[in-house]
């Protein structure tokens, strides 16, 4: 502010502002024009970003200026792009009955081209005018007219094509705003400056056809009216669809290809480079509301969110509120990229606004109507820096840059936009009142030589399209001059035919431009066209290049339909990397998508997988489980193959439980033959020898069943496991249960009958042994024939491994089994605990009851233990069970006698057995 104060102090202090008034122009006189310029480029804080070009010190002349974007909301104007701004009296250099043009011929084809926009500037800054209109000048509609009259010259100097006639035009540069629409088409059907409908009063019409654009609103609001007369009509705007309803606009073909796959095109870059929250800007009309139907199909067919959709209105009123609510969305949207689909110019200039004052850095995706090569700046890297936007592809015609060359005011005197252009850019004197140049100009001056940022040489889009249209009108009229030659031989080759006759022959029109483009106007016959897809390079002085850095076929596979140059692409200021677009970051694999409450799809928290899944790519909905035979890894992304894994001799565990086995197991042989070797002592002889034997023998095996449990499983071990085991304990407790039985039967009878005293001789007892184990067998029988042990695996209780053991198939014949084994433990600890108190020498009815406790014991705390545990440890749970319930067995029967038999030899005697009888007898208490 204090610049631009010492600024305005420098120049009014030097040379004062002068209206100078004429009859013709306005002018303003400026001796320091660098002042001038240097407070206007500060001004754009004020008043927009408006550069006036050029002052000029001398003479009078139109004064004009460039708006680049808007001229700030306080000077109540309206949104414009690269335009020149003339300010003008009403009287001066009569330019408003001159700007149409006519070129006669035998046929004439009349074309609409919106040059200007015209308004009253209610509030802008007025130097004590009072009556000013503002007229905005389209640089790139006036190439539109070039490539018209190109056409037309071009056509008349082919031979081949409409032989002996020649083409006129019928030029107009009309306002954009709908009622000067209709007044020049009322004024162009009937000649009169009332307009009058049905009535003419202009000369003989020629006109073929007219060509309008480059708005789709120029079209519809002519074609309405054309539609009545059944006038052939030529747009030559971007394609719509709603112009090619035969029943609104009867007569109205369009030349522009089809843009229904741009839509696709955009997203498909989205998908190129992963951008998934994203905004819309649209235009608040049909074709806006249609662009934004195919945008939310594909958006929703690839998974992409919309951050916001923001639908314009091209009112004066709602502009000031647009600009506040366009601010506000890109201000608080954490979207980096914005698709902007327009074909007003509307959007992009209150885009520019916002992103230029607001610095809101953003990725702009454009569709190929928006000229923005052209808006102005004065910074290198502005907010339109690395822009992305779509351009139907069209071939150059090839002399077209030569015409524009050449086009010149000396060679086309009648352009009074050409003369005005001169004297703008080249310094060249204009006569009064026509406005003509009239000298002291630049030599060599031509059209290449305008500044690039606000002239391109290269043909637009919209230029081409008219190029087209003229030729399709041309092949037209020539077949249905072949037509009529044919039915009229002797015709003279004046246009004799109504207008609405040309219908037929256009709807019909198939040809191939001289740049070797396919051109026909039914929409029916209309194919998808391949874009280009451009990106905005800017340089200094607010120059810009449209770099092009892909391609997008849609007829092409669609792996191939986008071909991008990625290292080509100058991204936006502020990025130095390929932007990221997205709600939420994505998800590594090892984590899923959480859907966040009442947001949109795309946005979401990342949560890791459940134990055992895994999810292998980024941004996964769900994880996968893993195989049976396979688990996640830590990070869970991959599955890895289990181990196989049992209870085996090189295991920690399996040795210590194998040399235990081995050990009690030797232990009993060495007790064993302790007892072998002292069988004619009488500890060894008490107590049935016999069964003495059969204990200690089926306690050896009962150590080895053990060694069944290690190593892999197959059949024979699962089915040996517990059946061995069965049978051994049922050995070795039927042997306790006969021994204690033997001893109640001889001393707790007192009257012995015939039957115990034949049980007694007989040895009848010895037979339970074979009796108890038998039942034991059968028992094994029907569970090995009913369901069987089978090897079984387990991939669930141990993390990374599958575990391979014996399954014990029936549960019910197991325990069954279990219960059998207790039931003898049970009758055994009966018969123990009833002789406990025999006067026996070397009664072992003690330690066999305490045996049984022991046993009991062991049992009934591995049962709860055993079914707690997991696969490999309830394998070692029960050769844990099976050793201690048979050293039990071991320790508290023989131990005893094993320490008389070794340490007290002396108690192992006739005579001591003796001496102990006596003595006990001796101190007999008297009943």
């Amino acid at each position: 502010m204090i610049i631009q104060l010492v600024l305005c102090g420098i120049w009014l202090s030097t040379s004062a502002l002068i209206i100078d008034t004429d009859v013709h122009v306005l002018t303003m006189t400026t001796p320091s024009v660098y002042a001038t310029r240097a407070q206007l480029l500060l001004s754009t804080w004020s008043v927009g970003v408006t550069f006036l070009l050029f002052y000029h010190s001398t003479n009078r002349k139109v004064m004009v200026g460039l708006s680049s974007a808007m001229i700030h909301r306080r000077a109540g104007s309206v949104l414009c792009t690269l335009v020149l701004v003339c300010t003008l009296e009403a009287s001066q250099c009569s330019l408003k009955n001159k700007w149409n043009r006519f070129s006669d011929g035998n046929v004439v084809i009349a074309a609409f081209v919106p040059l200007f926009n015209c308004f009253f500037k209610k509030k802008m800054i007025d130097f004590n005018i009072k009556k000013s209109d503002t007229m905005q000048f389209k640089l790139k509609n006036y190439q539109c007219s070039l490539a018209f009259i190109f056409a037309i010259e071009e056509i008349n100097r082919n031979p081949h094509l409409l032989p002996n006639t020649s083409l006129g035009f019928d030029l107009y540069y009309v306002n954009q705003y709908e009622w000067d629409f209709h007044r020049e088409a009322f004024l162009w059907l009937t000649g009169m400056g009332i307009n009058i409908p049905n009535y003419t009063c202009r000369r003989e019409n020629k006109a073929a056809a007219l060509l309008t654009g480059a708005s789709q609103e120029t079209s519809t609001h002519i074609g309405r009216l054309l539609s009545l007369y059944k006038y052939p009509q030529l747009s030559f705007g971007p394609f719509d669809t709603i112009l090619s309803d035969r029943g609104q606009f009867s007569s109205l073909y369009q030349t522009a290809s089809k843009d229904t796959s741009l839509s696709l095109g955009i997203v498909s870059l989205m998908l190129h480079f992963s951008w998934t929250w994203v905004g819309l800007f649209l235009m608040d009309n049909h074709k806006g509301i249609q662009i934004l139907s195919y945008f939310m199909k594909e958006f929703q067919r690839n998974n992409i969110c919309v951050a916001f959709v923001k639908m314009m209105s091209k009112s004066l009123i709602y502009f000031e509120h647009a600009q506040k609510e366009t601010s506000e969305l890109l201000l608080i949207s954490s979207a980096n990229v914005v698709i902007i689909y327009d074909d007003t110019e509307f959007v992009s200039g209150m885009m520019l606004y916002a992103m230029y004052f607001l610095n809101t850095w953003k990725v702009l995706v454009m569709n190929s109507q928006l000229y923005v090569g052209t808006i102005i700046e004065f910074l290198i890297y502005n907010s339109f820096h690395g822009t992305l936007f779509f351009g139907n592809r069209h071939h150059e015609i090839s002399l077209f840059r030569k015409f524009i060359h050449t086009y010149t005011p000396s060679k086309y005197p009648e352009d009074h936009c050409l003369n005005i252009l001169w004297n703008t850019f080249f310094n060249c004197s204009l006569s009064l009142p026509d406005c003509k140049i009239s000298g002291h100009c630049l030599a060599n001056a031509s059209l290449e030589l305008f500044p690039s940022n606000l002239w391109k040489m290269e043909m637009t889009e919209e230029a081409y399209n008219i190029y087209n249209s003229v030729y399709a009108v041309a092949h037209s009229l020539h077949e249905m001059t072949v037509k009529q030659v044919q039915i009229q031989p002797h015709r003279n080759g004046e246009w004799n035919a109504h207008p609405w006759e040309l219908l037929p022959f256009l709807k019909q029109i198939s040809f191939i431009n001289s740049a070797g483009h396919h051109v026909v106007l039914d929409s029916q016959m209309k194919s998808e066209e391949k874009y280009d897809i451009l990106n905005v390079w800017n340089f200094p002085s607010g120059l810009r290049q449209n770099m092009k850095v892909g391609t997008f076929s849609p007829k092409a596979p669609q792996s191939q339909q986008l071909l991008l140059s990625d290292h080509m692409i100058q991204w936006a200021t502020g990025f130095t990397e390929i932007p990221r677009s997205v709600c939420s970051e994505s998800c590594v694999p090892g984590f899923r998508k959480s859907p966040q409450e009442g947001k949109a799809a795309c946005c979401y928290d990342c949560i890791p997988c459940p134990d055992n899944e895994i999810s292998n790519e980024t941004d996964v909905d769900n994880c996968v489980k893993c195989p049976d035979r396979h688990y996640a890894n830590t990070q869970q992304n991959h599955c890895i193959k289990k181990a196989v894994t049992f209870l085996s001799y090189e295991d920690p565990l399996g040795i210590a439980l194998s040399c235990m086995a081995l050990g009690c197991s030797l232990l009993t042989v060495g007790v064993l033959l302790i007892f072998v070797k002292h069988h004619h002592t009488p500890i060894v002889k008490a107590n049935n020898q016999a069964l003495t034997y059969v204990l200690l023998i089926s306690l050896i095996f009962s150590f080895l069943c053990p060694l069944l449990f290690f190593g892999h499983p197959n059949t024979v071990t699962c089915v040996l496991q517990q059946s061995t085991f069965a049978v051994l304990f049922t050995v070795a407790l039927s042997t306790i249960f006969t021994k204690t039985l033997t001893v109640v039967l001889a001393f707790k009878v007192t009257v012995p009958g015939r039957m115990v005293r034949w049980l007694m001789i007989s040895r009848a007892p010895n037979f339970i042994i074979p009796i108890c184990t038998l039942l034991q067998l059968v028992l094994c029988g029907v569970w090995l024939s009913t369901s069987p042990p089978f090897i079984d695996s387990d991939a669930h209780s141990e993390h990374g491994y599958i575990i391979i053991v014996c399954n014990k198939g029936s549960t019910v014949a197991f325990h069954c089994v279990l219960g059998y084994l207790c039931l003898l433990a049970l009758g055994s600890y009966t018969m123990a605990y009833l002789s406990m108190n025999l006067p026996d020498t070397f009664n072992e009815a003690k330690f066999l009851t305490f045996s049984m406790l022991m046993f009991f014991s062991v049992w009934i705390t591995f049962l709860p233990v055993y079914h707690s545990t997991k696969r490999k440890v309830m394998v070692a749970m029960e050769i844990f069970a099976i050793l201690a319930s048979s050293a039990g067995l071991l320790g508290c029967i023989f131990a005893p006698k094993c320490y008389i038999i070794l340490l007290r030899p002396d108690r192992n005697s006739l005579h001591c057995i003796k001496n102990n009888a006596h003595s006990k007898r001796r101190f007999q208490p008297i009943a």
